[in-house]
């Protein structure tokens, strides 16, 4: 599956959330949408547990 398409039902599941649910249910379904996107990455390798826990260097500061 593209990603295009990943997005479009995420949007559509959003959308549907929303208009029968509220603002309380859309805000449930992105929250939970985007820890199950964090765990899919994990569970695919492209994502390790100490990238969230790690300090930058020195050297890597962002302005």
């Amino acid at each position: 599956m593209s990603m295009a398409m990943a997005g479009m039902i995420a949007g559509m599941a959003l959308g549907f959330a929303g208009y029968f649910g509220g603002f309380g249910a859309f805000l449930l379904v992105a929250a939970l949408g985007a820890v199950g996107f964090v765990a899919g990455r994990f569970l695919d390798g492209d994502l390790e547990p100490g990238d969230f826990f790690r300090g930058r260097e020195r050297g890597d500061r962002r302005r």
